[in-house]
């Protein structure tokens, strides 16, 4: 699973109060912010997206150009870029 960073500025009284709370569980902000985070959207379904039908079929000539070996990985992309 991918995953994002976020970064949250808080009021100081608020930190506090935040800060105490994952204290009281053993928690830091982190977990305990992200255990709040996951309680209120765990009722909520995620969208899915369909992909457009060019954007398809761009993804499935991607998919097939990597399994027919006409790929190359990219270990450095100052190499790559000079190498063009």
């Amino acid at each position: 699973m991918n995953s994002m960073q976020v970064k949250v500025t808080l009021p100081a009284p608020l930190y506090d109060y935040v800060r105490t709370k994952a204290q009281r569980f053993g928690l830091t902000m982190s977990a305990y912010l992200k255990y709040l985070i996951f309680e209120d959207a765990k009722d909520t379904a995620i969208p899915e997206f369909t992909m457009s039908p060019t954007t398809e079929k761009v993804a499935i000539d991607a998919l097939k150009q990597f399994r027919s070996g006409k790929t190359k990985r990219v270990r450095s992309l100052d190499k790559f870029i000079n190498s063009l």
